[in-house]
């Protein structure tokens, strides 16, 4: 049997480089050139690199899922991506190197080669990336035109999406779709709400593993928690799709929310109700001095979620101002991406919610600083758990 010839087509473009940006994907037998999935994504506010970038991950995902063992073509107008790609030019920029090995873990080496084309032969990626910049301008994210019927499948929005479809164009009952770089959009939905949760980056307080809340000192981002905050910053921008950004009111969250915002060229929107719990009477100590100091409180406190430090706040009354949040935030964002720079208990307190865990999962999840999150929030009241605790972006 020989073996399936694919082309791919992808372009990206960014209204003002950086600026509001989206990229366009195809996959086409290699054969017949017949069209065989397409994609397209508003991924926010990022360079025209970085929208090349991701619309060449978004097509060979595609093409992936199409068929693994598949030769690829792609066929470019970005000299810088097919350079890179190929080998011949060194990938300098930091946006730019998790980006190609993202493109590059996607076929082994040799199963793809790529093309330079003129941008006039690349004209339906362009147009795809065009409809999804327009459609980010609208508010919301870009969706596949009507088909005739028997026509090829065609796909949502993203990279997940791109992969999922031609799934379910061979399987009426298809796995769900697995969270990629770009936080993707299961297809058989409208376009639901993402929440990239992230924790706060490192202050002087974190190593020492001190209750640090809403009631204490307000202490700022350690010199490792600036780093943190830069690295995340950079790599939320490499990943695109991010639209908004919303930050608790406390000093570590907004300045790790400012560092990705002034990556994405967005605005901070600040939430009071994403601010850590009060500790009462157990701020600033560690477990081991709360537990000498206040035994039976803090025993109290572990074994019910309505019960509250001395002075300070029960996890049931943080639960329901992050849920007035959430749903303030889902309102205002409807169908966006939105970066919710949070603490440990309501980035937790929002998983939980999402997946309808008891109180006490709290105890057993594990949220590192500056780690990343992701929940996605549909139109019929569900909610799915696409990441949880991710720090690949730190190493």
């Amino acid at each position: 049997m020989s073996t399936r010839r694919f082309i791919v087509e992808a372009d990206g473009g960014s209204r003002g480089n950086p600026g509001p940006a989206g990229y366009g994907a195809t996959v086409r037998d290699g054969d017949t050139g017949e069209l065989l999935t397409e994609a397209a994504e508003y991924i926010g506010h990022v360079t025209n690199n970085v929208a090349e970038y991701r619309g060449l991950i978004a097509g060979l995902r595609a093409a992936h899922t199409l068929d693994p063992t598949a030769r690829v073509d792609v066929r470019m107008d970005s000299k810088l991506v097919v350079e890179q790609m190929s080998g011949r030019w060194k990938i300098k920029h930091p946006d730019m190197q998790p980006l190609a090995a993202e493109a590059g873990r996607v076929f082994p080496r040799g199963q793809v080669h790529y093309q330079w084309i003129p941008r006039n032969e690349n004209k339906h990626a362009d147009r795809l990336a065009n409809e999804a910049m327009d459609a980010g301008k609208a508010g919301r994210q870009w969706e596949p035109k009507p088909r005739p019927a028997g026509a090829a499948a065609v796909t949502g929005a993203g990279a997940a999406a791109a992969a999922a479809a031609a799934v379910v164009a061979a399987d009426p009952e298809p796995l769900p779709a697995p969270p990629t770089v770009g936080w993707g959009l299961p297809p058989d939905l409208a376009t639901p709400t993402t929440f990239v949760l992230l924790r706060h980056g490192e202050t002087a307080l974190t190593p020492e593993k001190r209750f640090s809340g809403s009631g204490g000192s307000d202490p700022e981002l350690s010199a490792h928690g600036l780093v943190q905050a830069g690295r995340t910053a950079a790599a939320l921008a490499a990943r695109g799709s991010v639209q908004a950004v919303v930050s608790s009111p406390l000093l570590r969250c907004r300045q790790t929310a400012q560092a990705a915002a002034d990556r994405l060229g967005l605005d901070v929107r600040i939430e009071e109700g994403l601010r850590e719990t009060d500790f009462g009477a157990f701020e600033g100590l560690t477990f081991a001095e709360a537990k000498q100091q206040y035994p039976a409180e803090l025993d109290a406190w572990l074994a019910s979620a309505t019960t509250a430090p001395p002075g300070g706040e029960s996890f049931a009354a943080v639960a329901e101002r992050v849920a007035v949040a959430r749903d303030k935030l889902l309102a205002r964002f409807a169908g966006r991406t939105v970066l919710v720079v949070s603490h440990v208990t309501p980035v937790k307190t929002l998983v939980r919610l999402a997946i309808g865990a008891p109180s006490e999962s709290m105890f057993k999840m594990e949220l590192s600083a500056a780690s990343l999150s992701a929940v996605q929030y549909y139109a019929d009241g569900n909610a799915s758990l696409r990441l949880l605790n991710d720090t690949s972006h730190l190493r």
